[in-house]
């Protein structure tokens, strides 16, 4: 009993719970409101909304160049020197500035061809541009919230914004019928008014401090610019799929299979909690460069692997019934593919625990190596298995390329950080 106990205070349990919580409520805002929306808006204003969703989350890595990572990754290096810490951070908002400027011009230049292709108005695709650089300082104030381990700041935040958004959406949609520009209102109003709090919040924790430091933008630059393909990569082993369904096999099988697809949204939610309070334990031991420390951190890796092979088993055994449960046996064909999608998702947890050490390490070029080599496998994998298979061939294409870039990220993460994977138990006094 003093054992669980023990357990249940140990920093690594206390954060994932908190950013557990905070994870599932924030993830249950955009479920709750999917029933209303789609009452109050019709297929075309639905797909109006994705879009805009779609085209900000795809500006988002060109917008800041990803060197929100870089501030977080400083603060290890800069603990004990809080003033040179806000003038990096400065100098990634003057990135942030001098990049989104940039995206918007290329924006408006090419918005008539980019209004066509993606099937939403001029006016969303010039908006999504601040929205998206918006979403870099609401980024930017959760990174450093969570590397000083304060998840509790980082859920109330989190929380704060979905319950806003939803409110927002609930007043333009429901009660003031306005349709999709509603919808796309409550997300932009939110995003503003966030950013807003989070700057203030920044300024006040003297997280910010004016200054030119060209040094300091050009490390930045380098820890973020790499992570661009990396994000490429993500989209191509995580979004290309529903396409190739669509294409091929129609589109309602495509709704079966993000059927899986959400139903598996609940692993990944306690995966990013985990990851998220393992981030600044590991990043303390490692800066310490203690070899007994090292070996806790691998004990503690292959503990994790463990529970992840204890939830694939649990996902093979019994998700298909929690599934037809939930969503009826209009979507049954949806249970032979979960075992294999929770199945990916626990590579995927595996990959978070090897992922840190290049982030560390300040590797992201490898890191953006290995993405698209496994996305641009997965898009192969999809064509071939697709058209053997069918459906449940799109998930053996989704699980072989996580793994694949699980084992991969593994590899060249111990060749930056050696760690003792094989040695740690010949090596203990």
């Amino acid at each position: 009993m003093r054992r669980i106990k023990n357990l249940f205070k140990h920093e690594l349990i206390r954060g994932s719970s908190m950013y557990l919580v905070a994870s599932i409520i924030n993830s249950s805002i955009p479920f709750l409101l999917l029933p209303i929306l789609t009452r109050y808006l019709t297929p075309t204003e639905y797909g109006e909304v994705a879009m805009f969703l779609v085209w900000t989350s795809l500006i988002a890595a060109l917008c800041g160049l990803s060197v929100h990572g870089a501030a977080n990754r400083k603060y290890f290096d800069y603990k004990d020197e809080p003033k040179k810490l806000a003038e990096y951070i400065f100098m990634c908002f003057v990135i942030l500035v001098v990049s989104s400027s940039l995206m918007l011009l290329v924006v408006l230049l090419l918005a008539p061809y980019l209004s066509l292709t993606l099937g939403i108005s001029t006016y969303w695709l010039i908006l999504g541009v601040p929205v998206a650089a918006l979403g870099f300082i609401k980024t930017l104030r959760l990174g450093q919230w969570q590397v000083t381990k304060q998840p509790g700041k980082y859920g109330i935040f989190q929380i704060s914004q979905s319950l806003v958004n939803l409110g927002l959406s609930l007043l333009f949609v429901v009660t003031l019928y306005m349709g999709a520009t509603g919808r796309i209102l409550g997300l932009v109003i939110s995003a503003i008014l966030f950013a807003i709090i989070a700057l203030i919040l920044l300024v006040r924790d003297g997280l910010i401090k004016v200054t030119w430091q060209p040094s300091m933008a050009r490390d930045a630059l380098h820890f973020g610019v790499p992570l661009i393909p990396h994000i490429i990569g993500i989209f191509l082993l995580n979004t290309v799929d529903r396409a190739v369904i669509t294409a091929t096999l129609g589109l309602d099988q495509a709704g079966i299979y993000m059927v899986a697809i959400q139903l598996s949204l609940a692993a990944a939610i306690i995966l990013d909690a985990v990851n998220k309070t393992f981030v600044p334990w590991l990043f303390e031991r490692l800066k310490r460069d203690s070899h007994q420390e090292k070996i806790v951190i691998v004990k503690v890796t292959y503990a994790y692997y463990g529970l992840l092979a204890v939830g694939v088993l649990f996902g093979f055994l019994w998700a298909d019934n929690v599934l037809l449960l939930i969503v009826g046996p209009d979507y049954a064909p949806a249970a032979a593919l979960i075992g294999w999608v929770i199945l990916a998702k626990g590579f995927h947890g595996g990959y978070l625990m090897v992922t840190n050490y290049l982030f560390y390490a300040k590797r992201t070029g490898v890191l953006s190596t290995v993405t698209i080599v496994s996305g641009l496998l997965n898009v192969c994998l999809l064509f071939v298995f697709i058209n053997y298979a069918g459906l449940i061939g799109v998930a053996w294409a989704y699980c072989i390329s996580k793994f694949i870039q699980w084992i991969l990220t593994w590899v060249v993460a111990n060749r930056v950080v050696r760690m003792p994977w094989l040695t740690f138990l010949t090596t203990q006094k």
